[in-house]
């Protein structure tokens, strides 16, 4: 069985078609698909089967790319042993939120290009309950994901975390009418509002989560009315006069929003990077792992706990 077709099986799994894999591999889809056959045959299973006008893996073919994936990290990582100098390479399946994709996904795919041409990158922007279901299905290799000290994820057993940055955030609120408001803790800077509608997160729930924290401790339950995914949206609907809703320290703010800071207790959003245990030994998720933990770094983000 050689690991050339077993590593087109695995590329399959991940990409999806023959015309991707053989992009992907610099081949053909003819050969792709005639390897793929031979590898059928060595192995006595069937391991595709049609999909509308595609192919798909069956089970045994499943099975087997998961197999695959181990044998041939293996391999690369004995490459490494006895050649250091060996180059990482093969197609890392990313799926992560908005700002970690931005700020720190995009240089990584610029660094990789330069440094590391033969490790691609597919990127995909989920929020984190997204990329848990595609790590959870392996539909995807990594997840960036976060979550807030006052609404804690609990990540499954099977998945490796690693601590990325902290980031301090505030509550955005209309600028006329609060630029003399007197410092405050959180649950009494939210009790100021109570009477707004607040704006929260249409595609999970970690800061609606904050949000009645704090407003049940400050005595309210919050008019939660308003749901938007993208930031600068939010904003806009804070200039509208739609309501308040939580933002990141230091963004940029948009004329009409001011930010007021949430402390006693702190509100931090966490980021993570996760990837399912026993196949960060994979050279390719070992390497943008590690470029994105340096860069959190250099930036000067905060590890989770400083």
């Amino acid at each position: 069985m050689e690991t050339r077709r077993l590593h087109l099986l695995l590329e399959l799994s991940r990409l999806g078609s023959m015309r991707a894999v053989a992009e992907a591999a610099g081949t053909s889809t003819s050969t792709v698909s005639q390897q793929i056959a031979v590898l059928a045959k060595e192995t006595g299973a069937a391991l595709i089967e049609p999909h509308g006008r595609l192919v798909r893996l069956t089970p045994a073919g499943r099975r087997l790319a998961e197999h695959a994936e181990g044998i041939l990290a293996a391999v690369e990582a004995a490459k490494l042993d006895l050649a250091p100098d060996a180059e990482p390479s093969g197609t890392l399946r990313t799926a992560g939120f908005a700002t970690a994709i931005r700020a720190h996904l995009l240089p990584v795919v610029a660094e990789l290009a330069a440094t590391h041409p033969r490790v691609r990158l597919l990127v995909s922007e989920h929020e984190p309950a997204e990329a848990l279901h595609l790590l959870a299905e392996d539909q995807t290799d990594l997840a960036l994901v976060y979550d807030y000290d006052l609404a804690p994820a609990a990540f499954a057993p099977a998945l490796h975390t690693t601590a990325l940055w902290t980031a301090p955030w505030g509550l955005g609120v209309p600028a006329a009418g609060s630029d003399h408001a007197p410092p405050a803790s959180a649950p009494e800077v939210l009790a100021r509002f109570r009477e707004r509608d607040f704006i929260v997160n249409s595609r999970g729930a970690a800061d609606e989560t904050v949000v009645r924290t704090l407003a049940s401790m400050a005595g309210f339950t919050p008019r939660v009315t308003h749901r938007a995914d993208s930031l600068d949206l939010v904003q806009g609907m804070i200039t509208a006069g739609l309501g308040v809703g939580l933002l990141p320290a230091g963004t940029a703010l948009l004329p009409g929003v001011r930010l007021l800071p949430l402390t006693a207790p702190d509100v931090t959003l966490r980021a993570y990077a996760l990837a399912r245990r026993g196949r960060l030994d994979w050279p390719p998720l070992a390497l943008v792992t590690e470029l994105l933990v340096r860069r959190a770094a250099e930036r000067g983000d905060r590890p989770r706990g400083a």
